[in-house]
């Protein structure tokens, strides 16, 4: 038997859909320089006049920092260096302040207090 060969009909293929290109990828432009803004010329900060001014100190007090007028923030720079001086500050807790009996008279009593409070109750101790 003679075998015929036979024609595979092409298939029809689907026309290919247009795929939109890919615009090339831009590189990242540099920054530009940033204006500089004009300002105007810092200045120290004054420290505020009624807080500085110098006052007496109570006698509970002048025993510890001294009989001369002060301002509130040079008496806690010289209670610190105290309580430093003395190795009354809590090992475990360093914000407490463990009183000797000088800074007990100054704390009104309290065996320890917050360093928080110990300015409170300092502020109280100026003489007017």
């Amino acid at each position: 038997m003679a075998k015929k060969k036979v024609k595979k009909k092409a298939a029809k293929k689907a026309p290919k859909k247009k795929v939109a290109k890919k615009a090339p990828k831009k590189k990242a432009a540099k920054p530009k320089a940033k204006a500089k803004k004009v300002t105007k010329a810092k200045t120290k900060r004054k420290p505020n006049a009624a807080f500085m001014r110098p006052l007496m100190p109570s006698a509970i007090l002048a025993e510890v920092v001294g009989a001369k007028p002060i301002s509130r923030p040079e008496v806690v720079k010289k209670l610190w260096a105290y309580i430093r001086k003395n190795g009354l500050q809590d090992a475990v807790n360093r914000r407490m302040i463990n009183a000797d009996d000088k800074l007990k008279a100054v704390f009104g009593g309290k065996g320890q207090v917050d360093m928080f409070e110990m300015n409170r109750l300092v502020n109280k101790q100026f003489v007017s």
